[in-house]
Formats: structure tokens, sequence, C-alpha cells
């Protein structure tokens, strides 16, 4: 068995007391030591490969320097993409990530969230599934936490979101003015409020612009048998008596199996119809045009989540409520056709966009 190094051995190896050692990688001002000892305890810590006792320093500090990330599921690239920003971002902090996947289940969320608590976590980020808030609401006299892209507007917590209105309303606008008036959109069969809220904006701008709302247009599919029904849902859209011409997919996992279906189905885009989603997906550069989304500002939604919470831990800070703008990046899947109908944009509306050429 090979023996850890300790700060007895680097004392030694220097020349120096114990005490002296755990002051200079404690991190502790170094007014009343030299910089040359500093720098040689340093360096013989390094040589020696010394890896500091985490369980005694959180005994000492009463912190594990450890966070909790709970997703909805890893394997999405959103949320894949978020793990990383929130690991790097905690990494400037030293502080180490662990992760968990709730799988959209309140109870496996239950059984992540006491892992993370027994593995002595100082804090959660949480993108928490439907039928969660008695949970948040235990967990608040628990543990600092702080949820991020979903978040409940009757519960009183802090929490880093995306304006979903605004950003699908702005969406919806694009597709408007660009020649599209038979606008279909496929989405989940849910409560959350951040998807609701994207349901919200695209009836809203059709209603704006004097578009009918056909119930039939909007496809609302299950969670658990979503893959199954897009075929069902898609051929609906597309093939039945009152067609669409334009699809807004409500998150890149329903877009990535949309456009599946439209391929199967021999379905020209744009040309046959346009396709618009919220979030991007590396997979879309797969796709042969080159898809219009509604990108989130991820980076700075981790970013923000992981200060927020840093902040609440060891400041104990107040009730803090981010709602972030979206971007709207024009890609070939949504071409113009005729634009002679010209949409009325919601008075003191916020779009930010982006053309790209393709």
């Amino acid at each position: 068995m090979i023996r850890k190094t300790s700060m007895k051995d680097i004392a030694q190896d220097v020349g120096v007391s114990i005490a002296l050692v755990s002051y200079v990688l404690n991190n502790q001002k170094e007014n009343r030591i030299g910089k040359e000892v500093a720098e040689k305890i340093r360096e013989a810590a390094k040589r020696l490969n010394y890896q500091p006792n985490q369980l005694a320093k959180s005994l000492k500090t009463n912190k594990s320097f450890t966070i909790g990330l709970i997703v909805a599921d890893m394997a999405n690239p959103f949320s894949a993409s978020l793990a990383r920003i929130v690991e790097d971002e905690a990494d400037k902090h030293k502080y180490t990530v662990l992760f968990g996947s709730s799988d959209e289940n309140p109870q496996r969320l239950q059984k992540v969230i006491d892992t993370l608590l027994n593995r002595q976590v100082d804090g959660l980020i949480i993108a928490a599934p439907e039928g969660s808030e008695a949970q948040l609401v235990a967990l608040q006299q628990r543990i600092p936490f702080v949820l991020i892209d979903r978040y409940f507007p009757d519960l009183t917590t802090s929490y880093v979101a995306l304006n979903n209105y605004t950003s699908i309303y702005s969406g919806v606008q694009h597709l408007i003015d660009s020649g599209y008036q038979r606008i279909g959109m496929v989405s989940f069969d849910t409560n959350l409020f951040h998807l609701n809220e994207r349901k919200r904006g695209y009836k809203s701008a059709l209603k704006a612009n004097n578009l009918p709302f056909v119930k039939s247009w909007l496809k609302e599919l299950d969670q658990a048998t979503f893959r199954t029904d897009m075929a069902k849902a898609v051929r609906e859209l597309v093939k039945g008596p009152r067609a669409v011409d334009a699809i807004l997919f409500a998150s890149n996992i329903l877009a990535l199996h949309g456009l599946k279906q439209l391929n199967a189905l021999s379905v020209n885009v744009p040309e046959e119809v346009a396709v618009l989603s919220f979030d991007e997906a590396e997979a879309y550069d797969l796709f042969y045009t080159p898809i219009t989304c509604i990108r989130q500002p991820l980076v700075e939604m981790g970013q923000l989540a992981t200060h927020l919470l840093l902040e609440t831990i060891q400041k104990n800070n107040r009730l803090t409520q981010i709602n972030l703008d979206g971007e709207l990046v024009i890609r070939a899947s949504t071409r113009a056709r005729n634009t002679t109908h010209q949409g009325n944009r919601r008075p003191g509306e916020r779009s930010q966009v982006r053309d790209h050429k393709a």
C-alpha cells in the first residue's frame, strides 16, 4: 500500500515546522512568512504529490467544498453542456461538482438529493422535475440550493432561468415575418412552468398576428412515450387534411426525433415545412438543412447559477431570481417564403436575432 504524503513529510523535506506547512497550504495570509520559504513549501508539496485530506478540512471548516448538480437527463445535450459549464466554473473557486439525473421523476430526484446530502455537499443546483414542489420546500430547511432552467412561480426560491415566453414569441414572429402562417408546435404534456410559457408565447404570437390557433396543430407528447408518439404527431402535422407549413419544436430532444420523422416521410425542409427548434444540438449539423433555433445562454446560465450558489453558501445571500434573454439564430430551415404577411411585433418586445448564412 502506497503511503500518502503528509504535512510532516513536507515539513521534514523543507526543514520547517508542521504548523508552518499547514499555514501556507491552507492559504492563510503570509505576512509573517518569507516568500522564499512559502515557495519552497509549495514546491515540496507538488514534488511529493501532496493531496489535502478533504475530510479533515471539512471538519475544520464545516464545508466539504463540493456542490451537487441535478439535471433531468445527463444524456441530453443541454444537460451535458450545462454540467460542463457548472463544473468548470466551480473549479475556479476550488469546488468539486457531483452529478445526478432525476429522469423527470420526483422519486428519483429525492433519491439523488439524499445521496448528495449524505456526501455532505455544501449546496445544490437543481433542474427540478414536475411535481417536486413539496420536496423543494422541505429542502429549503436543510441546504442552500438554486434552481436552474426551471422554476415554480408559486415557490419562493432562487433561480436562473430563461424568459421562455418572449423567446418563443420572437421565434414565432420570425416564422410569420418569413411568410409562414400555418404554424404547428410539438411540446411535452406537462405542467412545468417553463414549457407552458413556451406554449403561451406560441399562442400569443399567433393571436397578435391575427392567425388562428388550431388545437390539432399543438401536439403535446407524453415524456415516457414521446419517441414512439413522434411519428404520429409529425405525420398528422405535415400529411393531415390541415397540413402546417412550419413546425416549432419546444426542445432539442423533440426536434431531433421530429427531424428523423420528417426524413422518414421524405418531407423537404424548408420547401415543404419550415422547422424552428428551442435549444441547439450538435446533431443538427448532420441534418441536410441548417436548423433555425432559439439559443439559450447556457454559459451565462451555468456560471450565474454557480456564482449564486457559492455566494449563498459563503455569505448566506438573500433570494435572487434571474430571467435571461434567449437568442434567435436564423438559419436555412426557416428561409423566407412569401413575406406579404407583415407580422405585428409585440410592443416593447425585446428580441436578439442573429442571421447565420447557410
